[in-house]
């Protein structure tokens, strides 16, 4: 069996997850890993990657090995993320904070960030805590999601004292009822339901599992989960981002710096028309890889 932990060079340099995951380490702290885990092909360790057990199982273990979390759950059919990706976005946005601290990343509690659309796997705040320090809003409009992501603070000591959750009462608003008349955030991160209808989740979860499998399906099982308003809203990705920008454009000075993920390039010729009329200082786009997927982040302040 081969067990070379070959680097992925495409992520972040400070990404604790460069490296092909060594089972042999995850099993160690997660033992329940163990049963997903098969020789493939190429005689190396991995697991089933359309199996949503086994994606969880490996999240537990990941998120044990690398941040010292020991306890986090989801409820069943919740999306379960990939933990590489999303710890990309956190590090591109501490090298994006450092642009206003004579290029040193600001690390502490002094540090707030606002995620919007927690979800019920807390999974930004989980990384940016254990990162860098900082304190943590996380909101959602999900009752279920909020109570979750609650549940994985209050179980975790070192989580309990940098993260609250918050609940969106109002589905229309998104900033609104979340920040606070007296608060003022460093930056705010948004993973926006991409797609704009559920046919269309549907369809690009079939695309999904295809290329984890090779196979074909005509109902999908969501391997990283997913309810309707993680993966899609109307108007989809596009629509969620022009609200984010017109709402920022209420409370320009209650954040530093707005951002959110992008995934179709074919939006941001509209995004940055409506960054343009909104008046914002400046704006820019990161662009990150995982695997063959290419993402990025678009970031925008008025001050």
């Amino acid at each position: 069996m081969k067990n070379i932990l070959t680097e992925k060079n495409n992520l972040h340099p400070r990404n604790l997850h460069r490296f092909r995951y060594d089972f042999e380490r995850l099993i160690e702290v997660c033992p329940a890993l163990k049963t997903f885990v098969f020789i493939n092909k190429y005689d190396s360790q991995t697991i089933d990657f359309a199996n949503p057990k086994a994606v969880k199982m490996l999240n537990i273990a990941i998120l044990k090995h690398f941040y010292g979390i020991f306890y986090w759950d989801i409820p069943d059919n919740y999306l379960c993320p990939p933990v590489p990706g999303r710890a990309d976005y956190i590090h591109y946005i501490a090298d994006l904070l450092a642009l206003n601290n004579r290029g040193i990343i600001p690390e502490g509690n002094a540090v707030k960030v606002l995620d919007i659309g927690v979800g019920a796997n807390c999974i930004y705040p989980i990384i940016g805590s254990n990162s860098y320090g900082w304190n943590f809003v996380g909101s959602d409009i999900d009752p279920l999601a909020v109570l979750s992501a609650e549940k994985i603070v209050a179980n975790n000591e070192s989580l309990a004292e940098k993260i609250e959750i918050r609940l969106q009462t109002s589905p229309t608003d998104i900033f609104k009822g979340i920040v606070m008349p007296d608060e003022v955030f460093d930056v705010s991160i948004c993973n926006p339901p991409f797609h704009a209808s559920f046919e269309e989740a549907t369809k690009g979860s079939l695309r999904k599992i295809k290329n984890l499998t090779g196979n074909n399906f005509q109902k999908p099982t969501l391997n990283f989960g997913g309810q309707n308003a993680e993966l899609w809203c109307e108007g989809g990705e596009e629509d969620f981002v022009r609200k984010m920008i017109h709402e920022s454009a209420l409370i320009p000075q209650k954040c530093v710096w707005f951002t959110s993920l992008i995934s179709k390039k074919d939006h941001l010729p509209t995004i940055y028309k409506i960054l343009k009329q909104v008046k914002v200082a400046k704006f820019q786009t990161i662009e990150m890889a995982q695997g063959q997927k290419i993402s990025r982040i678009i970031a925008w302040t008025f001050q």
